[in-house]
């Protein structure tokens, strides 16, 4: 009888289990401005800091840290209106090998032709779509890089509240002048960047904008900018 009970019992442990095996702790998706502002030495520098910063100790390990309910990722990158495309599609990050091939992906990426436009409005969008193909996610989160202001398209302030409505988060990463024509305006043009990212494109609790200093500057500040992301969410899991 209690053989029978336990045989009685089984397929329900297995439904019951099922969901924690499947379950996504963070969606990722991150935005990349190629832009006609964007040169090919500034996307090499973009591409290859995002794959730099994946790699970075501190982020791998936070990556991985809870395999069981891991981090998924996808990278797109945006710029006029109807000019968007995949970079990497969703991929469970679940162990070193996943990361690497994400890593690998990127790194074979080459630039693509692409319009001049800046749609910000258009890439948020898109952006949240993409994470609504992820609704298991205990959290979901838009990175949006960029290194202007919005010219095509929706503003950006006319649709991050209906986005954060649907319980995404978008921060942003400023990207500040590489070399300016007179004197040394990078600081106060980043703040002048900032503040309008501030303003018009994040949204959500705890919502942020990282900066960096020129194209240079981007592997360090994605690194920043991910440990400050999955620290979040993996305290909160430790709790």
């Amino acid at each position: 009888m209690k053989l029978r009970a336990a045989l009685a019992v089984l397929p329900m442990v297995m439904v019951l289990a099922a969901p924690a095996q499947s379950a996504c702790r963070q969606a990722l998706a991150l935005g990349l401005d190629v832009s006609g502002s964007v040169d090919l030495r500034e996307y090499r520098l973009q591409i290859d800091g995002l794959v730099a910063a994946l790699g970075a100790p501190d982020v791998a390990a936070a990556l991985l840290a809870t395999p069981s309910a891991p981090v998924s990722i996808m990278v797109y990158e945006w710029s006029g209106p109807a000019d968007q495309a995949i970079l990497v599609p969703w991929t469970a990050v679940t162990d070193a090998a996943a990361l690497a091939g994400v890593r690998d992906t990127l790194s074979a990426t080459w630039r693509r032709e692409a319009s001049p436009g800046t749609a910000l409005g258009v890439a948020m969008t898109l952006g949240a779509r993409y994470l609504d193909e992820q609704s298991d996610c205990w959290k979901r989160t838009l990175d949006i890089s960029g290194d202007g202001t919005s010219n095509l398209g929706p503003r950006p302030r006319d649709v991050k509240d209906r986005i954060g409505a649907r319980g995404i988060t978008i921060n942003a990463l400023v990207i500040g002048a590489d070399a300016p024509a007179t004197g040394d305006r990078r600081q106060a043009e980043i703040g002048e960047l900032s503040s309008y990212f501030r303003a018009e494109v994040i949204v959500g609790p705890d919502a942020f904008v990282e900066t960096a200093l020129g194209f240079e500057g981007y592997a360090e500040a994605m690194t920043a900018k991910l440990k400050r992301e999955l620290e979040g969410i993996a305290l909160s899991l430790a709790r």
